[in-house]
């Protein structure tokens, strides 16, 4: 068996991680399929149909424009999957990369570089991202990068601790003796240390990201109406609570169910690396 099927094998014998991986994977299922299964089509009005409870009809009842709840809940994480699934990566390999170059470099560079990488930790964490969004626009070419950006940041500060265990040893120290770049040592050494630890801080800036974007399309930054979105139905149906409460509730189990088996998959991953306790004191 190859290394990436004995670690699924074991993160399936635990509840955790069969638990989560069925829960992301019927997500991700759900979002391949459901323009083809969905009952109804998501831009459909129906004004005599407003605020309906679930019926034969209407499983989960309508909205304040009389659209289809269950329709727009089971489209509502494409966008939010496809952001996000781009978007982790790309955090991941850039904060990644950066944080293993300082925890290799050191001296002052490394200083001044995580000087600057505290200032952003600092801020709260949706003002930069509103900031730059309100000014280039909430299409899926600003959110991927600016995404990736924000949420890579943390990633570096991880990646630099991991990085620091591994300097330490004497084959980094060998490497360095016969006059390797810091380039190579890198790419040859110190990547293929880290990498655990960075799949298992993926998993978890994955789940962080897709709350990120719910919250940007609650606050109406995000995805644009008509297209559904779990944080814009909340945001949209808030206010008709009291009348249908489905409307806002279907919504927030998908969003929830998606993050909780996001963050289950990861607690089993970092469980079978053996990963548990290191990541306590990185992070």
């Amino acid at each position: 068996m190859s290394r990436g099927q004995i670690i699924l094998r074991d993160m399936l014998a635990r509840p955790s991680g069969a638990i989560g991986l069925t829960l992301v994977t019927v997500h991700l299922l759900l979002a391949l399929t459901s323009p083809a299964i969905v009952p109804f089509d998501y831009k459909t009005m129906n004004a005599l149909d407003t605020l309906a409870g679930p019926s034969g009809a209407h499983w989960l009842g309508t909205d304040h424009l009389g659209r289809d709840v269950l329709t727009r809940v089971l489209l509502g994480g494409r966008e939010a999957l496809l952001v996000t699934g781009i978007a982790t990566p790309i955090a991941l390999l850039w904060g990644g990369l950066a944080g293993i170059y300082l925890g290799l470099r050191g001296g002052w560079i490394d200083e001044v570089a995580m000087r600057l990488v505290d200032a952003f930790l600092a801020l709260p964490g949706i003002l930069p991202l509103l900031v730059l969004i309100t000014v280039f626009g909430s299409g899926g070419e600003v959110l991927m990068p600016t995404l990736a950006f924000f949420f890579g940041i943390p990633v570096i500060r991880v990646a630099r601790a991991a990085a620091h265990e591994v300097v330490a040893r004497d084959f980094i120290s060998a490497a360095r003796a016969r006059g390797h770049r810091p380039l190579d040592i890198v790419r040859r050494e110190l990547l293929p240390n880290v990498t655990d630890t960075l799949l298992v801080e993926g998993a978890m800036r994955w789940s962080w990201m897709l709350l990120g974007f719910s919250a940007l399309s609650f606050l109406g930054f995000g995805v644009s109406p008509p297209r559904p979105d779990w944080g814009l139905m909340i945001s949209d149906a808030r206010v008709y609570m009291s009348l249908a409460p489905l409307g806002v509730i279907a919504p927030v189990v998908a969003l929830s169910s998606l993050i909780i088996g996001i963050n289950l998959t990861a607690d089993a991953l970092a469980k079978t690396l053996g990963l548990d306790q290191s990541r306590k004191a990185v992070v």
